[in-house]
């Protein structure tokens, strides 16, 4: 039997100069879930994907995450909220002058004190957590070098490491391979495929790679104008799906990402 995670109901994001990032979105995604959110710049993939951790509040409607209604969290509510959301971004958002180690160990902060944080008082059991990721991403090697000594490939490895030492319950991933190459956008997409196995964690990607959506996830939410227009299994996305979702047909170039970078 599904279990919904994430629910949005009749949910309206509009942004102080009026711009409606969103238009009544109805929308249930299940524990473990793959998702992968596809649509042009500004239709509204970002705003989606951001109003789930409250990076964006909602204008209007209901959007309920881990049994918590998001509008009312606020302290102590909010920050237990996105404990559970790991958040991976296309630039990785490390700290590039600090260790792979300390950059996965911010992943611990939301379980510690500010004070303890500030001393980087850091537990065994923490530090052996976050060993353990990396070594889950095949770069534990890595542990003590610096950050901006890192390929972009590894670094996003380091951001996915992060996540797993937060023991998240979703990820949510902002274009995650949009500035790597061809062959190291396929492997880290291969690691978003086994965390999604092998630790039931709830996926939602936004993506510009359409033929990469197709792929990795298991289902496809198309976007157009703030509006879903395609809520359904990747295996049954067609090329005319792809025209309602676009508002025309792509190229193959397009699909593979080339032109259709994301803003809101």
């Amino acid at each position: 039997m599904a279990n919904p995670i994430i629910s949005f109901k009749d949910v309206t994001k509009i942004y102080p100069n009026g711009f409606k990032a969103l238009n009544n979105v109805n929308l249930e995604i299940n524990e473990g879930e793959f998702v992968a959110i596809i649509g042009l710049s500004g239709a509204g993939k970002s705003t989606l994907l951001r109003t789930i951790n409250k990076m964006h509040t909602i204008t209007s409607g209901e959007l309920i995450v881990n049994d918590c209604d998001v509008s009312l969290a606020k302290g102590l509510k909010l920050r237990l909220l996105r404990r559970n959301i790991g958040m991976v971004f296309q630039s990785f958002n490390l700290v590039k002058r600090s260790s792979v180690l300390n950059n996965v160990l911010i992943g611990r902060v939301a379980y510690h004190s500010t004070f303890s944080m500030l001393l980087g008082l850091y537990t065994k059991e923490d530090k052996l957590r976050s060993l353990e990721a990396l070594d889950k991403l095949n770069i534990a090697e890595k542990a003590f070098q610096r950050a901006d000594t890192l390929s972009g490939g590894e670094q996003q490895r380091v951001a996915l490491a992060r996540v797993l030492t937060q023991e998240s319950k979703i990820i949510l991933a902002d274009e995650p391979v949009a500035s790597l190459d061809p062959k190291t956008t396929i492997d880290v997409m291969e690691d978003f495929a086994r965390i999604n196995k092998d630790y039931n964690l709830t996926i939602i990607a936004n993506m510009h790679h359409v033929d990469l959506a197709l792929k990795y996830a298991s289902r496809i939410i198309g976007i157009n104008k703030g509006e879903i227009v395609y809520d359904g299994s990747s295996n049954s996305v067609t090329d005319a799906i792809i025209t309602q979702i676009y508002g025309r047909s792509l190229t193959s170039k397009e699909k593979l990402g080339s032109v259709l970078e994301d803003e809101i």
